[in-house]
């Protein structure tokens, strides 16, 4: 859960630092990365593993130009306003969610796993696939870093970034970095998606809860802040795992907003942020 959650985040917190903007929708591209995972699965013939091996490359793929559209069609002719931003991706939200119920229907479904293989000791025994699932997230998580920066994509983004009136001048073209960053946030949140997809199931409502707990990471990491999303995952998916299963889901849930509410009483910008 914290290495879904860390994907999940990044994908929310690189909008908001480079975008400025706070995609309220962004639960609803994790779920329609689910979605789109349980129609690929299904519909891609042979064993689980290449059903979900197609999910994993084509899920990102349809959610970042579902998203790259949804940002050149409302977002881009809102300036990149903050406030009307909110209610534009309250909007998007209900109308992905809506558009899911139509299409995909009100039930829960399974995807397979790619594998069933498990790790057995004497004291305990760990799911194979869920150690799969981590050392993919940590490897799309380096890929993110890499792509921040050791790419001219990269320096491309954090330019855009840091002035984007600048970025303009020198001939870089900000929507377009927009869109694509846009994109990427939503592509994340697919992926992570297709990686939880085979432990939990897709319905079209599940994507409050990533939504909620990668708001209260960001806010807790710092907005913008890659380093802090990290480490605020960590900590917020591995307590948010163990509360829930040693007391009860709604402790956990309350345990991390009071956390958020005390990093905002006494550090607004994160514990990694930088102060405006």
């Amino acid at each position: 859960m914290a290495a879904v959650l860390a994907l999940t985040a990044v994908g929310l917190s690189l909008v908001f630092g480079v975008m400025r903007v706070v995609n309220v929708a962004h639960g609803e591209f994790f779920m329609l990365g689910a979605v789109t995972a349980w129609f690929v699965a299904t519909h891609v013939p042979g064993p689980p593993w290449a059903g979900f091996l197609a999910a994993l490359v084509i899920c990102p793929l349809v959610v970042g130009a579902v998203a790259a559209a949804a940002d050149m069609a409302v977002l881009k002719r809102l300036n990149y306003d903050p406030e009307a931003t909110i209610v534009a991706t309250i909007g998007l939200l209900y109308i992905l969610q809506q558009t899911a119920l139509t299409v995909y229907g009100p039930e829960a479904r399974p995807v397979p796993a790619p594998f069933a293989w498990s790790i057995r000791l004497p004291w305990f025994g760990w799911s194979g696939y869920k150690l799969a699932v981590i050392a993919a997230a940590a490897a799309i998580l380096l890929g993110v870093w890499l792509l921040l920066t050791r790419t001219r994509a990269g320096l491309v983004m954090r330019a855009t970034q840091v002035d984007r009136e600048t970025a303009r001048a020198f001939g870089i073209d900000t929507d377009r970095v927009y869109a694509g960053v846009f994109a990427l946030g939503a592509a994340l949140a697919a992926m992570a998606a297709v990686l939880i997809v085979p432990i939990q199931q897709a319905h079209y409502l599940m994507g409050h809860d990533p939504l909620l707990l990668s708001f209260v990471v960001v806010i807790i990491g710092g907005l913008g802040s890659l380093r802090g999303t990290l480490v605020a995952a960590l900590v917020i998916g591995l307590s948010d795992g163990v509360i829930s299963v040693f007391f009860s889901p709604t402790l956990a849930k309350i345990l991390a907003t009071l956390f958020v509410a005390g990093v905002l009483v006494f550090r607004p910008q994160g514990l990694f942020g930088a102060r405006a």
